[in-house]
């Protein structure tokens, strides 16, 4: 598994990021969080998550070790895969998703795209012994 990328930033949008190491360049997924921390650097180290599907292979790139925390968090949640957990994270910073699960605001949930009422209710139970509100 790969932890981290440490690289020049090559390209970015604000749905993706390209790093260059080595004359190799990574193309990775990341969050509005992540595209906002990142943004205007040269250089930059994301930590990744590998999806390696039948039909493809993706990276997820996050700016923050407690990003991919709480991304891996949720796509062990049934029915969230890297795409969702990936807009959740775009739509909610991590203090604010952890206060979320931890008071049980499915209506906060719901207003993410693709997340219908059953899935935030799971979320919040799935995750809420999981995840802990931080004062950090």
């Amino acid at each position: 598994m790969i932890d981290y990328i440490k690289g020049a930033v090559a390209d970015l949008t604000p749905a993706a990021v390209t790093i260059e190491c080595n004359g190799i360049g990574y193309q990775m997924q990341i969050s509005l969080n992540t595209f906002a921390a990142i943004n205007g650097k040269t250089e930059t180290r994301l930590y990744v998550y590998e999806s390696i599907r039948e039909d493809a292979h993706l990276l997820f790139g996050f700016a923050e070790k407690h990003e991919r925390e709480l991304f891996l968090h949720l796509i062990s949640v049934s029915g969230v895969g890297p795409g969702t957990a990936r807009m959740i994270l775009s739509s909610l910073s991590s203090r604010e998703l952890e206060s979320v699960i931890a008071s049980g605001d499915a209506a906060q949930l719901q207003s993410v795209k693709g997340i219908g009422g059953k899935t935030a209710q799971r979320i919040i139970v799935d995750l809420k012994d999981k995840i802990r509100f931080s004062d950090e």
